[in-house]
């Protein structure tokens, strides 16, 4: 595991670690809890849909993949890599306090409770299924927002095959501390479809 991966691995794990001092529960990582929502409340000041930011986009054309049902759809002939950017926080204007941090995660869920310690969908390569990141990013797409937003390239090998992946949000504030983390993380918790279409 290189050194960028372990910082990742760590804070995820940190993020999701659960009131019994279990360590690592993380979500389908390095124990089977099925969500965030198993180990965090929901005490964040941002439940209002109208004014949160969940959105992926075309990595190439900067267009969002949102469906009219609110579902993601990544077409990628196989073989091919494509990048897409994973964008989340609040609008600008926002009057609640922003998110510090946001942590995300792509995943089969069919996974969870498989032994493999890749819970990404069987037979495609992906660079970051997986963060924790400060928010500030400058996104063009939604000016002045408090937002999280990184690249991550994903690539259908030869055995892919069309998937749904959940994408797992929280975005969060506090200073992390020993204990249970719901005394000091504010957060709430989200689910995205993201629907990969193998192109042969």
């Amino acid at each position: 595991m290189g050194r960028s991966h372990a910082v990742v691995f760590c804070g995820m794990a940190l993020l999701l670690c659960s009131a019994a001092g279990a360590y690592p529960p993380a979500v389908g990582i390095g124990g089977k809890s099925r969500s965030c929502a198993v180990c965090h409340a929901e005490t964040g000041p941002w439940v209002d849909e109208e004014n949160t930011i969940v959105d992926i986009l075309d990595g190439s054309t900067r267009s969002s993949l949102r469906q009219p049902d609110g579902r993601f759809l990544l077409e990628v002939p196989r073989g091919e890599i494509r990048t897409v950017i994973t964008v989340i926080g609040r609008i600008a204007g926002d009057e609640a306090p922003p998110p510090v941090r946001n942590a995300w995660l792509y995943i089969d869920p069919r996974r969870i409770e498989t032994g493999s310690f890749s819970k990404f969908a069987p037979g495609w390569d992906v660079t970051l299924p997986l963060s924790c990141r400060v928010v500030g990013d400058k996104v063009p797409e939604y000016p002045g927002a408090a937002v999280t937003g990184l690249p991550m390239k994903i690539r259908p090998g030869d055995s892919a095959q069309d998937c749904e992946l959940e994408l797992q949000v929280m975005l969060t504030s506090g200073e992390s501390t020993k204990g249970n983390p719901n005394a000091w993380l504010k957060g709430n918790y989200l689910v995205r479809k993201l629907f990969l279409d193998v192109v042969d």
